[in-house]
Formats: structure tokens, C-alpha cells, sequence
């Protein structure tokens, strides 16, 4: 909250509070009147000032710092000194204030009552104060948090991209070392692929209906590189318009398939589906394992993908990965 704001409402209450006060009195007598005007305006605003005092210069200067005894030691001599204020203001309002008692104003009496009325107001600043400062910082680390979070996942989006070009040129150099008649068609996937990343994944959340259309290019480019001997069942089942996903964050299951898989196998293609139901997103791939095709720095697509579920999904997937013997399964559900 802006300072100039912190002003208005504490001048607010205080007025108001003032102002209740001088309506009470002014619907009472001439005597009443001065009475509750002294005591409630004249001594109200000794006792603001404490307040004030306390929230403002003590706290700041000596509780936040752990200064506990100089601490202690000004307030007892503020409170003195405000029961020194009060008991003159009493001394001096001794017509209006006690026209109707006979005995003399206790000095020791006086004090006790106005140092315990002091030490409710030390008490509520004290209150007030510690509220605010915890608000703030709770506020200042859901920021901090918040900044940490997306510099994270910046770190890991940005993973994603040297990550998924290196893969696609090894296939396009496999292309153009076989002089394959497909490299311009491989080429030309690939930069429609990468316009798609670096234009539309800019923002948090992007249609899906693009993002199924980016794994579309990619399979194609997949099947180019493999001379259109790729064998996949992909479907895409139920309502996709007008529903949004977080970008690339289907795709390195998809490249750890065809990476890690067999895809030339028409017996056992790769089995991709994704449905769309109730708001919610069913992906299911599966691959037949090839035994001699490893990365020897492979996992970081999907460790990438897993921590980007955590920051983006919390509490909203489901992920299972099956690594069994022949098949490799991924299994993914999550809240569009």
C-alpha cells in the first residue's frame, strides 16, 4: 500500500473516531460537553501521538533491531512523561473535568489510571505495527517466490528450444547425408516448427489447438526422416477449440518415443493419443523399445517437462511413467 494511502486511512479512523466522541457530547449538556471534549478530543490526541510515537520512532529504531532494553526504557519514559502531560492538561481543566468532586486530584491515583490508558494505546500500535510488517513480507515472498518460479521456468523453457533444434538438425543432416530428396521438405517442417516456438510460445498459456497442430509438424518431420517408414497411430479425440495448454510441454514425450523407440515397426507402431474431456487432457503414448538406441545425456526433455508440471500444474496432474521391458508408456492427465 502506498504511503500517501496509509495516510488517508489512519487519518480517517482517527476522525472518525474523534468525531463519534464530539457527536456524544454535543447531544449532552453544556458541563458534559466541555467534560467529553477534554477527555475524549484534548487527551484522545495525547494518546494518538503516543501511538504514533511508538509505531513509528520506537519500534522501527529499537524492537526490529532486537534492542529490547532501550526499547523498554523509552516507552517507560514516554508513558512518564504523557501521564506528566495528562496529569497538567487534568490540573489545568480542574473546573470543567471535576466540578463535581470535592477532593483534590491524586497525583499517584491520576497517574495509574491515565499510564494504564497509555499502555493500551502502546499496545495496540504495537499490535498494528507487527501486523503490517508480517502482511509485508508474506507479500514480499509470494513476489520473491513468484520471481524465482519464473525465472525457473524461463531457464527451463529456454532448455527446450537448442534442446529440440539440436535433435531436428542430427535428423536433417541424416537427410542430407543420404542426399534424400526430402531435405527441403524436412526444412521447411522444421522452420514452421520453430516459427511456432518462437512467435506463439511467448505467453503463459497458448490454444491448443496450435500446440496439436506443432506436433503435427513434428511427427511429419519425423516421418520425412525416416522416409515415410515411421509408423504412428496418432488421434486426437473431443472438443479442442476454445481450450489452452502450456506450450511444449507435450512435445519431448513425443521426441523421447521416436529418440528411445522403434518407429519403423508396422507391427508395433507408436500409439499416440490425446483426449479431451470435461476440461481435462488425456495424453497416452507408448513405444516399443530399442535396446541399442540411447542418449548417453538423454533425461532432460523429460526431467525438463516434470519440474515444468510441478511449477505450472500443482495439484492439477497426474503423470505415470511405465519403463518395462519391451514397451515404454507415459500416461498424462491433467486441468486445461
Amino acid at each position: 500500500m502506498k504511503r500517501s494511502w496509509q495516510i488517508f486511512w489512519h487519518t480517517l479512523f482517527w476522525v472518525s473516531v474523534i468525531s463519534f466522541f464530539i457527536f456524544i457530547a454535543h447531544n449532552g449538556g453544556k458541563s458534559t460537553m466541555q467534560m467529553l471534549f477534554i477527555v475524549f478530543v484534548v487527551y484522545g490526541i495525547v494518546n494518538i501521538g503516543l501511538f504514533y510515537l511508538n509505531y513509528l520512532v520506537l519500534i522501527p529504531r529499537f524492537l526490529d533491531k532486537k534492542k529490547y532494553k532501550i526499547y523498554a526504557l523509552y516507552v517507560i519514559s514516554a508513558i512518564i512523561i504523557i501521564g506528566l502531560c495528562k496529569y497538567g492538561l487534568a490540573i489545568a481543566f480542574k473546573p470543567i473535568t471535576y466540578v463535581r468532586m470535592h477532593k483534590p486530584i491524586g497525583f499517584w491515583q491520576y497517574s495509574f489510571s491515565t499510564s494504564f490508558t497509555s499502555i493500551i494505546f502502546i499496545f495496540l500500535s504495537t499490535v498494528l505495527k507487527f501486523t503490517v510488517d508480517w502482511f509485508l513480507n508474506e507479500r514480499i515472498q509470494r513476489d520473491l517466490e513468484n520471481q524465482r518460479l519464473s525465472a525457473e521456468l524461463s531457464f527451463l523453457k529456454s532448455q527446450i528450444n537448442p534442446h529440440f533444434l539440436f535433435n531436428s538438425l542430427n535428423s536433417i543432416y541424416s537427410l542430407a547425408y543420404q542426399k534424400s530428396d526430402t531435405t527441403p521438405e524436412a526444412i521447411l517442417k522444421l522452420s514452421e516448427i520453430m516459427r511456432y516456438m518462437l512467435y506463439e510460445c511467448n505467453d503463459n498459456k497458448v490454444e491448443l489447438a496450435k500446440e496439436l497442430q506443432y506436433l503435427h509438424n513434428y511427427i511429419d518431420l519425423q516421418k520425412i526422416r525416416f522416409g515415410n517408414k515411421a509408423f504412428i497411430d496418432f488421434e486426437v479425440n473431443g472438443e479442442i477449440n476454445n481450450q489452452y495448454i502450456v506450450p511444449l510441454l507435450l512435445i519431448s514425450f513425443i521426441e523421447n518415443a521416436f529418440k528411445h523407440g522403434i518407429a519403423n515397426d508396422p507391427i508395433m507402431p507408436i500409439s499416440l493419443k490425446i483426449n479431451i474431456e470435461d476440461g481435462k487432457l488425456y495424453f497416452f503414448i507408448q513405444n516399443k523399445k530399442h535396446s541399442h538406441n540411447r542418449d548417453a545425456s538423454g533425461g532432460i526433455g523429460l526431467m525438463n517437462v516434470k519440474r515444468r508440471l510441478d511449477l505450472l500444474y500443482p495439484g492439477k496432474y497426474n503423470l505415470d511413467i511405465r519403463d518395462e521391458t519391451d514397451t515404454y508408456t507415459v500416461q498424462l492427465s491433467l486441468v486445461l
